[in-house]
This record gives structure tokens, C-alpha cells and sequence, in this order.
């Protein structure tokens, strides 16, 4: 029966939070009003509330205080686990350093919603492309644009690949996970990074391994959390996740973004919707710098 449960836990758990979309044909609904959002973080905390959820995410990494009472032990470093799946949100899902500025309330549903690279760009950097961008039915990516960059990672003995599903195996249910985060901002410039070569990884000593993180994007913030998407917007997260955010943006060519979501091996071609920002102290965990 458990052998049997896991797969099904696996899908029911994880594919709303990188489901592929199939309808290119985008609907941008109109943003909904402040009192949706209240609603929204109303709700979490009250099917919370006294079950025991651990810290969530996603939060400000540039506000410190939490009092969620769950403690856990950080994942070890991600040299020393197994990189399972990449995967992006179009604008960022966490806020703070240079992502600061809020990109509306969007749909309700986490389209549209997130945070903006705070910082300027050029106007050739903001030059429009001729093609969509990794559409979906929510839109396409444009110059311009925000995506934050998930690099997630398993103590489990598992190899990369589609949805966070592919972060959990039979022999371990429950892996320690690490997110290793970059938030990037879109540019028509060729001399910005490419895409391809940020999700590179390779097997080193036996373990898969992300090879072109940036290293120059500020001291990482790590904090205690859990899973994020826009399907736990009104409900709490039971996964627990230690993450590792950079605090500043890196440039990335849009085209090798469009290149990428033609085919990679985790089958991803659009950027996901971004889960509320967790602001409710009881939901969030103390970060220690």
C-alpha cells in the first residue's frame, strides 16, 4: 500500500506547482482587488492555525523576525545533495535586495503577481523580441521581465528531472530539501548571461550538481521555509525546505530563456505563478545572519 500511495501523494502534491500549460492562447485577467489578497492571507492563517505547519514561504529575506515555533535541521550544503529539478517563476516569489518593487496582485491565482527587478535597465536592454517568449495561457515572458530561478535539491539518491516529483524516490519520503535561488531579469543584450549554461549540471563524486550558479550575486540568505506556488495560497505547505536566496539580480539573455523553454530535461516552457508573500509572523521562521 505505500509503494502504491507515494507516487499518487508525489503527483497530487507537486503538479499543480509546474503542471505544463498547454493553451498558448494568453488570457491577462484584470488585477483583482486589495481585499481579495486580504482575504487570501486571512484564510491561510486561519486553516493554520493551531495544526502545526512549519515556517512558509515565500517572504521578505530583508526582514529578519519570525515566530513560528517548528524547528528543523538545515539541509546540508547543496554540494552535498543531489540536484533534482530546476524550474522558474515569472517575476520573483520572494522579496528583498534588488527585487523590491511589487508587480500588482495579479489574478489572484499568482499570475501577474510577485516582485520586479528594482534597479534600471536601458532601452536596449528593454528592446522587445520578435517571437513569444516561453508562452503559456497566462502570457509570455518579455524583456524586461523578472524570473526567479529555483534550483532545487535532495538528499535522496535521485537524478534531475521533471517537477518537484523528481525529488523524492521510493527508498526516502522524506528527503531534506534545499532551494538554491536566483532571481534574473530579462534583457535583449547578447553579452548577458545565457540560460542554457545557468541550468548546465553534471554528476561530480557521484552526486548531480548545478555547475553555473552565479557566485557574484551577494551572500545568500538562508532561512527555514517550505514549498511555495500559488496553490498553497490559502493553505499551508507540510514540506520543509531550507532555502538559500541571493539577494542581488543577474541579466540574462530573454533569448536563451526562449530557447531553454523549447526543451530541457524537465520539461519545462513557461514560468510559473508566484505564491503570496508569507507575512504572517506565526508562519515564518527567525533568520540568523
Amino acid at each position: 500500500m505505500k509503494t502504491q500511495l507515494l507516487p499518487i501523494l508525489i503527483t497530487l502534491t507537486f503538479l499543480p506547482l509546474s503542471a505544463v500549460a498547454k493553451d498558448t492562447h494568453a488570457v491577462i485577467a484584470a488585477p483583482v482587488a486589495d481585499q481579495v489578497m486580504r482575504e487570501q492571507r486571512t484564510t491561510l492563517a486561519d486553516n493554520t492555525l493551531g495544526q502545526g505547519f512549519g515556517p512558509q514561504s515565500p517572504r521578505d529575506i530583508d526582514s529578519l523576525p519570525g515566530r513560528n515555533a517548528r524547528v528543523f535541521s538545515p539541509a546540508p550544503l547543496a554540494s552535498e545533495m543531489n540536484l533534482c529539478n530546476i524550474h522558474f517563476h515569472k517575476n520573483a516569489e520572494h522579496k528583498g535586495g534588488e527585487f523590491t518593487l511589487y508587480a500588482g496582485n495579479g489574478d489572484g491565482h499568482g499570475n501577474q503577481s510577485g516582485y520586479r527587478y528594482s534597479g534600471q535597465l536601458s532601452d536596449a536592454e528593454r528592446l522587445p523580441v520578435s517571437a513569444s517568449v516561453c508562452p503559456s495561457e497566462h502570457g509570455s515572458l518579455e524583456s524586461g521581465d523578472t524570473i526567479e530561478v529555483h534550483y532545487v535539491y535532495s538528499t535522496a539518491q535521485v537524478k534531475p528531472g521533471p517537477t518537484l516529483a523528481a525529488c523524492l524516490n521510493e527508498a526516502i519520503g522524506n528527503p531534506q530539501l534545499r532551494v538554491e535561488t536566483q532571481v534574473l531579469v530579462l534583457v535583449n543584450a547578447n553579452e548577458a548571461l545565457n540560460f542554457g549554461e545557468l541550468t548546465d549540471y553534471d554528476a561530480s563524486q557521484g552526486l548531480y550538481q548545478a555547475v553555473n550558479i552565479p557566485a557574484d550575486t551577494g551572500l545568500p540568505v538562508q532561512y527555514a521555509g517550505s514549498t511555495t506556488g500559488p496553490g498553497y495560497n490559502e493553505s499551508g505547505s507540510p514540506f520543509q525546505v531550507t532555502w538559500n536566496v541571493r539577494p542581488q539580480v543577474a541579466k540574462v539573455n530573454i533569448q536563451s530563456v526562449a530557447t531553454w523553454c523549447t526543451g530541457n530535461d524537465f520539461d519545462e516552457d513557461h514560468g510559473h505563478g508566484v505564491r503570496n508573500l508569507v507575512v504572517n509572523p506565526d508562519l515564518l521562521s527567525q533568520i540568523v545572519r
